[in-house]
């Protein structure tokens, strides 16, 4: 063993998720074992938890955890070591994570901070013989656990702070600091004081000894003005001290797979199973599509360049083209998704809400995936793309620039074209990348060799893992 870490999330899958955050944090213990690191996640023990970890010794207590006791308990689920931070005043509630029926909780910045307390307990002193090595945090649920061991001793434990989505940052009110147990000599703009308040995102950025996003070409956006979202300055900051890096995400294989489908499973090698998938799902939603078959997996709003939708897909429709949307989000563009329906019978199919079992018929199925997104730090969407042979249409930004080759005559030549890849990010370029699309799919030899080169791309997670693990090992080495 190379060492330990102590992953500190709001979500992990199979436990609890509402986003694409989740499935990173479920995947990385599994990666990380393979490159000689063990790693424990710490999570919330949520209403729905509760129940899941009955019977799970104690290994921590914490008497005085924002107004009530906390304990840690330890056990495992699907093969993942889970501490469990069992505090119910503050997590036994109806709702999910972060809202409940009324709405966003109150005390969201205590909630976390709690969580982040006993992160950074667990880093400094251990429980149950076991002390990790590297605290490594992720988003702002967990950003004030880096400051925790910055204000109050590390123990030796070194720290990674993970940006998912700088758009969620943990805003608190200024006024709030010493009850976040956070010093007030740090309260100004050089540590922890943010526009006149607080956010655990920054203060996991100014005190991490290192700081990832989920792609390359995110953490080069995160430093100018119209991706940093306030906090461009601290980034390059530490970018500029060698402290910031990016590293892609990766697909769980074991559930993203052609040739693990039950029904229609095809490879690279042997495609035929795609076709009859193709077919399946157009009977499901009563399409005839001469030409390609795209789908949108998404939520349904503006940063996932949804609205851009109305005005293209007329003319892919004319020129052949279907689509499939499944997704939810702002109820004004949900209706414009049906109207698409409603005008195009036959061609445009729109099912509101996500099915994951549905989503997986829908890359079986589908000739390319739109990801027309204004920003995307990685996205995981693509990659499924790729995985099952249907083509990613994508915005030139964060990681989805990272990880599809757009089609040119260059990249169909040399046979490395994976998608198709459009900028800026706007109705006339997405339409041109629209016309490309159809126009591949119409030479039937290009397009196969460019499906093959699609799903020949290494979208796991051992690229990812093995640039985890170097950077853990640098910092403990």
């Amino acid at each position: 063993m190379k060492g330990r870490v102590l992953s500190v999330a709001s979500e992990c899958v199979p436990l609890v998720k509402t986003g694409g955050l989740a499935d990173v944090v479920g995947a990385l213990p599994a990666a990380l074992a393979a490159e000689g690191w063990e790693m424990r996640v710490l999570l919330p023990a949520y209403r729905s938890l509760r129940a899941r970890a009955k019977g799970w010794p104690e290994v921590w207590r914490e008497p005085g955890l924002w107004g009530g006791e906390g304990r840690v308990l330890l056990g495992q689920v699907d093969g993942i070591e889970v501490m469990l931070l069992d505090a119910p005043h503050l997590y036994d509630r109806e709702g999910g994570p972060y809202a409940g029926p009324q709405g966003e909780w109150g005390d969201n910045p205590q909630r976390f901070a709690a969580l982040s307390w006993v992160a950074a307990a667990l880093a400094r002193e251990g429980a149950a013989g076991w002390k990790p090595d590297v605290l490594h945090a992720h988003d702002w649920q967990a950003g004030f656990a880096p400051a925790y061991l910055a204000y109050h001793g590390s123990g030796g434990c070194r720290s990674v702070l993970t940006i998912h989505n700088i758009a969620f940052q943990g805003w608190a009110e200024g006024g709030l600091l010493a009850d976040l147990r956070l010093p007030g000599e740090a309260f100004h703009s050089g540590a922890l004081e943010y526009y006149g308040g607080l956010s655990s995102l920054k203060a996991g950025l100014v005190t991490a000894d290192r700081i990832t996003t989920v792609s390359p070409r995110y953490a080069e956006e995160l430093m100018r003005p119209e991706f940093g979202m306030g906090l461009q300055g601290v980034i390059a900051a530490r970018a500029a001290a060698g402290d910031v890096c990016g590293i892609l995400n990766g697909v769980d294989l074991s559930v993203w797979s052609p040739e693990g489908e039950a029904e229609n499973p095809y490879s690279a090698k042997d495609p035929k199973g795609k076709d009859a998938a193709r077919a399946a799902l157009c009977a499901v939603f009563g399409l005839e599509v001469p030409g390609p078959l795209a789908i949108v997996v998404s939520r349904l709003t503006d940063q996932k360049g949804i609205d851009l939708l109305p005005a293209v897909v007329p003319d892919f429709v004319a020129a052949g083209g279907g689509l499939v949307v499944l997704g939810s989000g702002d109820p004004g563009l949900e209706a414009a998704m049906k109207d698409l329906a409603a005008r195009f019978p036959g061609r445009v199919a729109v099912r509101i809400g996500y099915d994951e079992a549905m989503s997986h018929r829908l890359f079986q199925g589908a000739d390319a995936v739109l990801v027309p997104s204004r920003f995307e730090p990685c996205g995981l969407t693509q990659m499924y793309g790729l995985r099952y042979g249907a083509l990613p249409v994508v915005a030139a930004t964060g990681g989805l620039a990272d990880t599809v080759i757009g089609a040119t005559p260059a990249s169909l030549s040399a046979g490395v074209a994976t998608g198709f890849v459009f900028h800026p990010t706007d109705a006339l370029a997405f339409g041109q990348a629209l016309r490309q699309l159809v126009a591949l799919y119409a030479d039937r030899r290009a397009w196969t060799r460019a499906r093959k080169a699609a799903m020949a791309q290494p979208v796991g997670w051992e690229t990812s893992a093995a640039a985890y693990a170097a950077l853990y090992a640098g910092l403990v080495g």
